[in-house]
């Protein structure tokens, strides 16, 4: 399911970008060029609704397009133009971004006696999912 944000992308003097989400608390990030910025923001959305909705919390609704105001980030003394802001939606995926960026697998080395390695690989033992049943256990984290 997508999720879909408004964001309002300013061109900085330097012509690096900043992105600022009005509707969530004002989550900011930017990027060197555009399409970096449009990267950062897909990553920075996408971390945002990840981790609130681990956490149990609610997330605003999306503002509609034509009812954000894009000079709501404003402060005194910016000097953006008009032609240095737009205001666009950014759109992802959440599950599908988390699985292939935030829930990637790492490996792990780990040193265990040549005796039970060779009795753990003659009953086929998957290293992996016994070293994570284990982690979930130690850490309160099994169900």
């Amino acid at each position: 399911m997508l999720s879909v944000y408004p964001a309002i992308f300013f061109r900085e003097k330097n012509g690096h970008y900043s992105v600022v989400f009005p509707d969530l608390n004002h989550l900011a990030t930017c990027g060197d060029d555009m399409n970096e910025a449009m990267a950062m923001a897909i990553d920075c959305l996408a971390g945002y609704i990840y981790s609130e909705r681990k956490d149990g919390n609610k997330i605003p609704a999306p503002t509609p397009l034509d009812k954000v105001d894009i000079h709501c980030e404003d402060d005194e003394g910016d000097e953006y133009g008009e032609s240095d802001r737009f205001l666009t939606l950014v759109s992802v995926n959440v599950e599908e971004y988390a699985r292939s960026h935030f829930d990637k697998a790492v490996r792990k080395s780990l040193t265990v006696p040549r005796w039970l390695n060779d009795l753990a690989i003659s009953r086929k033992i998957n290293f992996s999912k016994v070293l994570q049943k284990a982690l979930r256990q130690e850490l309160g984290l099994e169900s």
